[in-house]
């Protein structure tokens, strides 16, 4: 199942719906059905048809009657064109992520600093807050602080079920799905401050989108494809495959001493091909659109603005 959150356009006529402004959607090949809308036309007060995190906490009671709606959608379809996609969930804690978990990502990165340092022996974690989420066609704003705005697709994990000190063979249990994360990055923050929190956490620094693709759909996380293009430009390309530590690997090392909990957002690295691997660095400038995709997941654009606080 492809689950999203939209909202619907004004401009198409549908700005009068009744419910919350954002809805929770399944997006099929013939358009989106409005599970806000049937949950409100059938008189359900349960939650996890208006909230995306309360959905994963209880898609095991709610997945029968998502289905049901898919199959029979109350009202019929939704156009993709009369709805605007948001970002699929907003985490209640800060984002995980991997970095440096691509070779080849590895060796530009050595390369760019001068430094040999070779893949790492363990998952290097750190994290991006949720103020930094944004969703599909939404623009990443180049704040005033840097001028040297990179990006980086990567593969994200959703948590359904908590766990903590997960071992290999079980940790894949406790994913609900996957998405698009575009690991937005400031490197001359990142550089300036000698750490990652404050380089990669500004608003706007990571693009999650365009749905949530159920695990039982997405089937196996090592069987992908990551690309990425600036403005048609097709800059990263690599498959899940070559990962150096893999989805499973990551989800045993994180939860170790630590509870993941449902709804959670663990993004797992990128490939090479970023902007600061290129000699001269070819970073992001205003007027860019950055398309991000993963096969069976879709594709996820942004444009980048200035900031307007630097106008």
């Amino acid at each position: 199942m492809r689950l999203v959150r939209f909202e619907y356009r004004a401009e198409a006529g549908q700005g009068g719906r009744p419910g919350p402004r954002t809805r929770i959607g399944v997006w099929t090949a013939a358009g989106i059905v409005d599970v806000t809308g049937a949950a409100e036309a059938e008189g359900l007060a349960d939650p996890a048809y208006y909230d995306m995190l309360v959905l994963i906490e209880n898609y095991g009671q709610a997945r029968a009657r998502l289905e049901r709606w898919a199959a029979q959608p109350p009202g019929g379809l939704v156009p993709l064109e009369a709805v605007r996609l948001r970002a699929p969930l907003r985490p209640r804690k800060n984002v995980f992520c991997v970095g440096r978990n691509y070779t080849e990502h590895v060796a530009e990165g050595d390369r760019a600093s001068g430094r040999q340092e070779g893949p790492p022996p363990v998952p290097i974690f750190f994290t991006k807050p949720p103020t930094s989420i944004i969703g599909p066609g939404e623009p990443v704003v180049r704040h005033r602080s840097t001028r040297a705005l990179d990006y980086e697709v990567e593969l994200g994990v959703v948590i359904g079920r908590a766990g903590a000190n997960l071992r290999r063979g079980e940790a894949l249990d406790h994913v609900f799905g996957y998405t698009i994360v575009n690991d937005i990055t400031a490197r001359d923050l990142q550089d300036r401050h000698k750490q990652w929190f404050k380089g990669k956490g500004l608003d706007t620094f990571c693009p999650v989108g365009p749905c949530i693709v159920t695990a039982d759909e997405f089937g196996d996380p090592q069987a992908a494809e990551i690309r990425l293009w600036v403005n048609d430009e097709l800059r990263q390309q690599a498959p899940t495959s070559a990962m150096i530590f893999d989805v499973q690997r990551i989800l045993v090392d994180l939860s170790d001493g630590m509870t993941l909990e449902p709804g959670d957002l663990v993004a797992t690295g990128t490939c090479a091909g970023c902007g600061f691997g290129f000699d001269p660095p070819r970073f992001l400038n205003p007027g860019d659109v950055v398309r991000a995709e993963v096969t069976g997941i879709g594709t996820l654009e942004n444009p980048i603005i200035e900031d307007p606080i630097a106008r």
